[in-house]
C-alpha cells in the first residue's frame, strides 16, 4: 500500500481538502508538488508538513492559462526527475439559475476549473507517466455530472466533460500501469458540519479526511486494476 517516494502533485493544494490530503501523503513518505494561486498559505503548509527541503516542491500557479500545466511539469521534473501521482483537487461551483437564464460566462468558467484544467495537466503529465509505466491521476466529481438537478447547468456541463475526458484517458491509459479515476461528492464537508450539526441536509457530505483515506488507497500498487471508475462518497443517497 504505500507511496513513500512517489512524487505526487496536488493541485489546489491550500484549499480545506488540499491541506488534509498534503499532511496525509507526506506523513506517508511522499514526495510533494503543491500547487496553489495563494503565496502566503502556501508558504503556510509548507511550514505546517515540517518536511525535508529534497521532498517538497511549492509552485505558484493558475491552472486557467494553458501554459501553467506544461511549466508545472517542466519544474517537478527539474527537481524530482519524474511524475508518479496527479490529484487534481481544484473545484468550483456556479449555478442557481434555470438554462433559459444563465449566462454563457458561467459554463464557460465552470469549462474552464474543470475540463480544461484538468485537461491540458493530462496532456502534460501522461506522456512523463507513459515513459515511467506508472501513475495515478486522480479528481474529485460529483453525482450531478449524470444526474444533474434543477438549476445546476454551469456546474453539471463542466463535471460532466471533465468525467468524459477522465473516462477517455482510462481508455487510453490501459495496460500502461497508469489509472484515471474520480472520486464522486456532493459536498466536502470542511466545517464537519455532519458530525458536529447533524440533518438531513448534511447526512450525505463527505469530510476531507474520508476523501483522503479514497484517493490514498488509489494510489497503492495493488490498485492497478481500479481504472476508470466513479467512486460515489456520499452514503448511497
Amino acid at each position: 500500500m504505500g507511496i513513500e517516494n512517489r512524487i505526487a502533485i496536488i493541485t489546489g493544494a491550500t484549499g480545506g481538502l488540499g491541506r488534509v490530503v498534503a499532511k496525509k501523503f507526506a506523513k506517508q513518505g511522499a514526495r510533494l508538488v503543491l500547487v496553489s494561486t495563494n503565496d502566503a498559505k502556501l508558504q503556510q503548509l509548507v511550514g505546517e508538513l515540517d518536511v525535508a527541503e529534497d521532498h517538497i516542491l511549492g509552485l505558484i500557479a493558475d491552472l486557467s492559462q494553458p501554459a501553467a500545466a506544461k511549466e508545472i511539469t517542466e519544474k517537478v521534473l527539474a527537481k524530482f526527475g519524474h511524475i508518479d501521482i496527479l490529484l487534481h483537487l481544484v473545484g468550483g461551483w456556479s449555478g442557481g439559475k434555470p438554462v433559459v437564464d444563465v449566462d454563457d460566462e458561467q459554463v464557460e468558467f465552470m469549462l474552464q476549473q474543470h475540463l480544461w484544467t484538468t485537461y491540458h495537466l493530462a496532456q502534460s503529465i501522461i506522456p512523463v507517466m507513459t515513459e515511467n509505466r506508472w501513475g495515478r491521476i486522480l479528481v474529485i466529481s460529483s453525482p450531478v455530472a449524470s444526474y444533474p438537478e434543477a438549476n445546476t447547468a454551469p456546474y453539471a456541463i463542466g463535471k460532466a466533460a471533465q468525467e468524459a475526458l477522465m473516462l477517455t484517458v482510462a481508455r487510453e491509459a490501459k495496460g500502461t500501469g497508469i489509472t484515471a479515476n474520480m472520486i464522486l461528492v456532493k459536498k466536502i464537508d470542511t466545517g464537519y458540519d455532519r458530525e458536529q450539526q447533524p440533518s438531513a441536509k448534511n447526512a450525505d457530505w463527505t469530510t476531507p479526511e474520508e476523501i483522503t483515506a479514497t484517493l490514498f488507497h488509489l494510489c497503492a500498487k495493488e490498485s492497478s486494476m481500479i481504472n476508470g471508475a466513479r467512486i460515489p462518497l456520499y452514503g448511497g443517497s
